[in-house]
């Protein structure tokens, strides 16, 4: 904890970034190059991520399963474009109980494998599809370039994969799984995000298509905030997953892949923060409400906690999450500053005054200094509070999307592309040649993030080649 200031956004988003993530105790470095530790306060965040997520997996017919970390390496080996895909990033354990181990283990990158090889024993018949199965677990690869929650060596997230009977229900499953992460993110995170489908340079090893939603950080870069595969029968066929069809014709399933990790908070951090520090979004702070106490003698300090208890308890009986700053030697001016860099959405001070007064004051987030203070009644406070925390809420996926849509350019020409991906994002026709992404990706150092599954405006020209385009898609400089 430190009364330093933070860099500013404008000076070094990256330094900003970094020292908020340490700053506001959300997670430290491991003696593992590349790995983190996530403190308390980033695994609450975490945790309210997961019962968000959780919540609409099971609503859809999804259950949680455990799938073990240790892959045989032969596993990784039957998908050909799997292991291609992934070999440079592979951690492999050759010795266990002191001795060389018969055949490698991998730690697991990802479940598709081990998952098949069980999907391969349980499957027999078309009525045991589909299969909907998620774990929450945490994965191993080995990057070269790490960064705390946006890419690190290991990282926690939900792996969803389901089997089915056919293409279409596979597909159909792909899409939901979508809209699923659309729908978390604009509104348990505020987070507004582009849904769409991945280039094939981009797709998921071993996928016949993958679809992303892509999201505006605040420094214009793009960053994937969620993935779901749609993986054909190429897991099937490595794994012999197949069934007895309603005609006794033996079949290989169809089968999906799709997950969101911690990086997410990397996004909720770089969309909404600022130069106090985070802005978390009240449906998933872990406090959405901090209640700073002001005294000076103990008997102000009697009646001010009396006070500061019971409205705890009201706000706690109505479902809002509320935390008593009552540390000791520190100042209230200190403890203001402390909680704005943690992003706490609401803040409430209560000192002697307020007490006479049946008052209290109130303290935004997302509107700093005297714009965001307001005195209110004690009474009613718990309403009073929700309407609140409904209302930064909005606020803040209004402010980000505002963000996106300032900093989004449709450029008529190549020059014009150039200076919109400097900048944010460029929505241009793509005529879906790998070799005009490869090019723009070499001169500009920009990627195809996606191709929106919303289109308007008919088909176009390339921007870059002029040859004819059916679809535009989303250029930009990423995590």
């Amino acid at each position: 904890m430190s009364d330093q200031k933070l860099p500013t956004r404008s000076e070094d988003f990256s330094e900003w970034y970094n020292q908020l993530v340490i700053r506001a105790e959300l997670a430290d470095y491991a003696p593992v190059r590349g790995c983190m530790i996530v403190r308390p306060y980033g695994w609450a965040l975490w945790e309210n991520i997961t019962a968000a997520l959780d919540k609409r997996f099971k609503a859809t017919g999804h259950v949680n399963a455990a799938f073990p970390l240790l892959i045989p390496r032969s596993f990784i080996d039957k998908e050909k474009s799997h292991v291609e895909g992934f070999s440079p990033e592979l951690a492999v354990v050759t010795i266990g109980g002191g001795e060389e181990l018969e055949e490698p283990l991998v730690i697991r990158p990802t479940s598709e494998t081990i998952i098949g090889y069980a999907y391969a024993k349980w499957i027999q018949s078309w009525r045991d599809l589909p299969v909907l199965i998620n774990q929450w677990n945490s994965v191993v690869r080995w990057e070269l370039r790490t960064k705390l929650f946006l890419r690190t060596l290991e990282f926690f997230w939900q792996e969803g994969h389901t089997a089915h009977a056919t293409n279409d229900e596979a597909e159909g499953e792909t899409r939901q799984m979508l809209d699923i992460y659309t729908d978390f993110a604009v509104n348990e995170a505020a987070v507004p995000v582009i849904p769409g489908r991945k280039s094939d340079s981009e797709r998921f090893a071993g996928a016949e298509r993958t679809y992303s939603i892509e999201a505006m950080m605040g420094d214009g870069k793009a960053l994937q905030a969620g993935t779901s595969h749609n993986l054909g029968q190429n897991f099937a066929k490595a794994f012999e997953i197949r069934y007895l069809d309603k005609n006794g014709e033996l079949q290989h399933c169809w089968t999906t892949s799709w997950g969101l990790s911690t990086r997410f908070i990397g996004a909720i951090i770089m969309v909404h923060g600022d130069d106090q520090g985070l802005i978390l979004p009240p449906r998933l702070a872990p406090f959405q409400l901090v209640i700073i106490p002001i005294y000076k003698t103990e008997d102000e300090k009697s009646g001010v906690m009396e006070v500061a208890t019971r409205i705890r308890s009201e706000l706690i009986a109505a479902d809002i999450r509320v935390k008593v700053d009552e540390r000791e030697g520190y100042s209230p001016g200190f403890k203001f500053n402390d909680w704005e860099m943690r992003g706490v959405p609401l803040r409430m001070e209560l000192g002697p005054k307020d007490v006479a007064k049946d008052s209290v004051v109130f303290a935004r987030r997302d509107r700093p200094g005297k714009e965001g203070k307001s005195f209110v009644s004690q009474q009613g406070i718990a309403a009073t509070v929700a309407d609140m925390l409904r209302e930064i809420q909005k606020s803040l996926f209004d402010r980000a999307l505002a963000f996106r849509e300032a900093n989004t350019q449709h450029p008529e020409n190549y020059a014009a592309f150039k200076t919109a991906v400097e900048k944010g994002f460029a929505r241009s026709y793509w005529c879906g040649r790998a070799e005009c992404e490869a090019r723009i990706k070499e001169e500009t150092k920009a990627t195809a993030r996606c191709i929106p599954l919303e289109q308007s405006g008919g088909p176009g020209k390339c921007i870059l080649c002029g040859e004819p385009a059916a679809d535009q898609a989303i250029f930009a400089k990423a995590y």
